[in-house]
Parts: structure tokens; C-alpha cells; sequence
């Protein structure tokens, strides 16, 4: 599973996690090592082997997102994130991606690099509020 953490309609990082729960259980039973998730491998928004999610992410699939539900960009949560599995292959042999769920709350941990960007968001937000 790859878990897309986004700052508003911005790829923040990636989470890259191998879900166990997905696949037969081991003979050794539900509670042995073998069948305990792997750990989640955080990545920053520029890991090379995610560009093609950030591009999707970034370019179609938010904007199609807020389109389809009628939000602005300033209404995005500021941290938030979308879970894909593996597609199939495409002809090039390219990896394409399944939407699984997207998450507003519990979004923690994040990779590194990701704060940041939310730091800059949540600055930028508060200074456009207009204060009575």
C-alpha cells in the first residue's frame, strides 16, 4: 500500500507499507511474526518511484476530487491523505494505482519532509484570516 500524505491539494510525502492482512494467513496463525504488518517506509514528495502517483495526484485526481464535491482549494484540510493499492500494470509495464480510502483524522505519523509544508499552509491560512 502506498498512503499519499498530502497539505491541502500538495503530495507532502509518501508512506510505503506492505499490508499483510491482504494475503492468505501464515500457517504459524494470525498472531506469529509472518503475519504482522511490515514497516511502513516513509518517503519525502520528490521519492523518485512516486512521481507518477504525485503527478495524478496533483494534476487530475484532487482537482477532479474537488471538483466532483464541490470544495474550493482553501477548504482542503491542511493535512490529509489517500491510500492506494497496486493496479495492474499498464501496457508499458508502469505501475497504476486503486484508490483504498482516504483519511482527514488519525493522518500521524507523517514523513519528515512533510512538515514543513504543512508549517507554510497553516501560516498561510491563518494570515488570510480576517480577524473582526
Amino acid at each position: 500500500m502506498i498512503r499519499c500524505y498530502m497539505a491541502a491539494d500538495k503530495v507532502a510525502g509518501f508512506g510505503h507499507q506492505f499490508i499483510r492482512a491482504l494475503i492468505p494467513p501464515p500457517p504459524e496463525g494470525p498472531e506469529s511474526p509472518q503475519a504482522q504488518p511490515g514497516p511502513r517506509i516513509m518517503h519525502g514528495p520528490d521519492a523518485a518511484e512516486f512521481q507518477a502517483l504525485r503527478r495524478k495526484m496533483e494534476t487530475e485526481w484532487v482537482h477532479q476530487m474537488m471538483q466532483t464535491l464541490d470544495i474550493e482549494p482553501e477548504s482542503l484540510p491542511i493535512v490529509w491523505d489517500a491510500d492506494f493499492l497496486y493496479g495492474p500494470r499498464d501496457e508499458t509495464g508502469a505501475d497504476t494505482y486503486v484508490l483504498c480510502e482516504i483519511n482527514v483524522s488519525s493522518v500521524f505519523p507523517i514523513p519528515d519532509e512533510a512538515s514543513a509544508e504543512i508549517a507554510k499552509l497553516t501560516k498561510e491560512r491563518l494570515l488570510a484570516c480576517k480577524m473582526p
